[in-house]
């Protein structure tokens, strides 16, 4: 079972965005953005990238996945 954690509403923050503003620049529903932040909705690589850039981050530094099938990482 893997789950996903976020960094989003931290890097939201530092650029004092709302969760609105946020979901306008990415072209989203303010409800996506809440289900991301919650670690409830895996985005789409396209999302991923267009969230992390509206933050001006990477997306391996606003998503961490915390793998515990017992599968090591490639």
């Amino acid at each position: 079972m893997s789950s996903m954690k976020t960094k989003i509403k931290e890097h939201r923050a530092r650029r004092r965005l709302t969760q609105e503003k946020l979901a306008d620049i990415v072209g989203v529903r303010r409800e996506t953005i809440i289900y991301l932040e919650q670690g409830k909705y895996n985005p789409s690589l396209r999302l991923a990238h267009g969230v992390a850039r509206a933050l001006g981050t990477t997306i391996d530094r606003l998503f961490v996945f915390d793998d515990r099938d017992g599968v090591p990482p490639d």
